[in-house]
């Protein structure tokens, strides 16, 4: 029988911290981000091996000196290709009306939890997600752990890619419990044969602009060029 992986012990301020790093790093690598690499690099130090040193493979790529090729990367990846899509609800319902309830219901966890959506990005990007997720680790927990299959197609897609970024969707799966069978057959299906497409004309996906202020740093919102 094969041994299962142990998970990291994560204490709640450690996964919440967890969570907060990684929506960060989903965001545009601006001067801003940049800059908050060494209080990054703290934060990530006090973390399990196993959620922490994929977040430093992360933070050495972003070094100041690699901006401009960071910045190029990060439009190339998350842009232009729909596999790499930050968009947790476009796994399962793509471009169909199934995708507006789903984004809906997203939006009520946000209000029910007291945090009101702003407009500048849809509610299931990974890093609005991530981001309520570390001031509401309940609900938030819970609404990643129901697009764990959607998580888990966007860090294979990225690993396969060789992409800097696969170190954080490796560090968010490893906050979150196992796949169960159902949701491993489900990346399955969607990695043989991807979302549905019913082309109701929804707007281009944007990438993500919507940056957390917590841990002291800057509200990043609108700083993405």
């Amino acid at each position: 029988m094969r041994r299962k992986s142990a998970r990291p012990v994560l204490g709640d301020a450690q996964r919440s911290a967890a969570w907060q790093v990684q929506s960060l790093l989903l965001g545009y690598p601006d001067e801003t981000l940049l800059d908050s690499l060494p209080m990054l690099a703290r934060v990530v130090s006090a973390l399990p091996e196993a959620v922490g040193a994929p977040l430093q493979r992360v933070l050495s790529y972003l070094e100041p000196a690699r901006q401009l090729s960071a910045a190029t990367a990060y439009v190339d990846t998350f842009d232009h290709r729909k596999r790499f899509s930050p968009y947790l609800t476009w796994f399962f319902c793509g471009d169909t009306r199934r995708r507006g309830m789903a984004l809906l219901k997203i939006k009520q966890v946000y209000l029910a939890a007291g945090s009101v959506p702003g407009d500048d990005e849809l509610p299931d990007h990974l890093a609005v997600v991530l981001e309520f997720a570390s001031a509401h680790p309940v609900p938030g927990q819970r609404l990643l752990e129901e697009h764990r299959a959607s998580i888990e197609v966007m860090r294979m897609a990225l690993r396969d890619a060789d992409s800097p970024w696969a170190g954080v969707l490796e560090s968010v799966s490893a906050t979150l419990r196992p796949l169960h069978g159902d949701e491993r057959e489900a990346v399955v299906r969607l990695i043989a044969s991807g979302p549905p497409d019913e082309g109701v004309g929804l707007e281009p996906f944007a990438p993500p602009v919507h940056q957390p202020d917590m841990l002291g740093m800057p509200q990043m919102i609108g700083a993405r060029r």
